[in-house]
């Protein structure tokens, strides 16, 4: 018996749009044949089968809620205004019959039936679809300062801010988990919107669980629903969150299951939870591209790129999604700073510059300045001592700069102090050495070269 139930129970997602059908035809058609009146036999059919419709509507949607499980608090208005709507429908056809035992009815205009009728529908659609997708799903994609206009509950947004700094240091539960129940699970498990029973607002919310008991087994997700159900198919009636909520990354749902089998505490930080940096990573700020400044440029202009690569110098796009330039003359080995000047008119555009093993002089800083994005510069094997380097202090965006093998002179070098961004220099072959070279500035990593592989085992056997 309880297998016919639930067998019956089940056909109502699919008998529910019979009635609705009938009740929009037979409206249509009463508008249509509002003067005529030629029409009201068919019509008056039309909403018979509304009505008989809409009853077996309500007794599989009964037998629905019998055997699924479902509060009555959660039904009940879906369950009475679907009652109505088949009331109404028996009586919209009494009417277009003109039955003696229903002769009241005349006095009421066929058009007040019809748009009570059409708002009824529409009330029990929507009570309906609240029940299968949540009461916020048509209006969850709006922005919640227009939810809170009308009237809706809202919960602002939480992010995992994340870093190779702090992640160690985070609080699993406040700075991970929490953020993630905030975002997917709340907006149906709070005070004031408790589905199944269970709070997950809050820590004492979640230890207590639900309506089924817990939903945390410690140290066993396998065995907890506050995971299981992240997991289930989205066809399940018991995944969660339902079809049509924003459902959580498979990030997210690794850390939930992780934060539970590592005991699901809410004091312990992510270290002392022993839990991978690889969880985390995805949560990380994403990197800037180090080649080329975080900024939108326009596209320099294909004719301008060609003049420039007939003298010689390579021009090539640092990457598909940016417009920013590398410029190389590894093919113009003869390059002066007198060539420069054909550079210029993608001066906007460069952000890359290679002008290694040319026949530069300390005369191209000034020139270089004019790059007002330029990040990476290679200067390397070239007879530059870096007098003038300090003009370079207005390039804001200058990351990284290649003076490998120059005749640079180390007490130029004093005027990096005060570059912005620079992360990145390399002083191989020069005269520089960790011991005559002492920055202020601790973000610029110096690189003197002069490697020296450790020694192995086998550097020792002789062939």
């Amino acid at each position: 018996m309880d297998v016919l139930k639930q067998l019956l129970g089940r056909l109502h997602p699919l008998i529910v749009h019979l009635p609705i059908g009938f009740i929009m035809i037979g409206l249509l058609l009463q508008w249509y044949d509002r003067k005529r009146k030629e029409n009201n036999s068919v019509i008056s059919i039309i909403f018979l089968w509304a009505g008989i419709t809409a009853t077996l509507a309500c007794i599989t949607g009964y037998l629905q809620y019998l055997g699924e499980g479902y509060a009555f608090d959660t039904v009940k208005w879906h369950l009475w205004s679907g009652i109505a709507t088949a009331l109404f429908s028996f009586l919209m056809y009494a009417k277009l019959k003109a039955i003696q035992a229903f002769d009241f009815l005349s006095k009421l205009p066929v058009i007040g039936w019809g748009i009570f009728l059409f708002i009824l529908i529409s009330f029990t659609g929507h009570q309906g679809g609240n029940i299968t997708h949540g009461e916020e799903y048509l209006i969850e994609p709006l922005p919640n300062s227009i939810k809170s206009a009308l009237g809706f509950e809202t919960f602002e947004e939480k992010e995992i801010s994340l870093n190779e700094a702090n992640w160690q240091d985070a609080l699993l539960y406040e700075d991970v988990i929490k953020p993630i129940l905030n975002n997917k699970c709340v907006s149906c498990h709070n005070p004031k919107k408790a589905k199944g029973e269970l709070l997950l607002n809050s820590e004492e919310g979640i230890l207590n669980g639900g309506e089924n008991g817990s939903v945390i087994e410690t140290s066993k997700s396998s065995e907890s629903e506050l995971f299981t159900r992240l997991i289930l198919p989205m066809d399940n009636d018991d995944h969660m969150p339902p079809e049509g909520k924003t459902q959580p990354s498979k990030e997210e749902v690794e850390l939930v299951r992780a934060w539970i089998d590592a005991g699901s505490s809410f004091e312990k930080t992510i270290a002392e939870s022993g839990l991978e940096k690889s969880l985390f990573i995805s949560f990380f700020p994403k990197k800037e591209d180090f080649d080329h400044p975080n900024i939108e440029i326009v596209a320099a202009s294909e004719e301008q790129i060609k003049v420039i690569e007939a003298t010689g110098i390579h021009i090539d796009q640092i990457s598909k999604s940016s417009n920013f330039l590398s410029a190389s003359c590894i093919n113009k080995p003869t390059f002066t700073d007198a060539d420069f000047e054909v550079l210029l008119p993608i001066k906007e555009q460069i952000s890359r510059i290679d002008l290694g093993q040319t026949k530069i002089t300390d005369g191209i800083f000034s020139k270089l300045a004019k790059l007002p994005n330029l990040t990476i510069l290679l200067l390397d094997h070239t007879a530059i001592t870096g007098k003038n380097l300090s003009l370079l202090t207005s390039l804001e965006h200058l990351k990284s700069i290649n003076l490998t093998s120059t005749s640079l002179k180390t007490e130029h070098l004093e005027a990096l102090n005060k570059f912005k961004k620079l992360r990145q220099l390399y002083l191989h072959g020069t005269e520089a050495t960790p011991q005559n070279v002492k920055l202020n500035n601790p973000k610029i990593s110096i690189d003197f070269g002069n490697y020296q592989l450790p020694p192995i085992a086998s550097d020792t056997i002789v062939y």
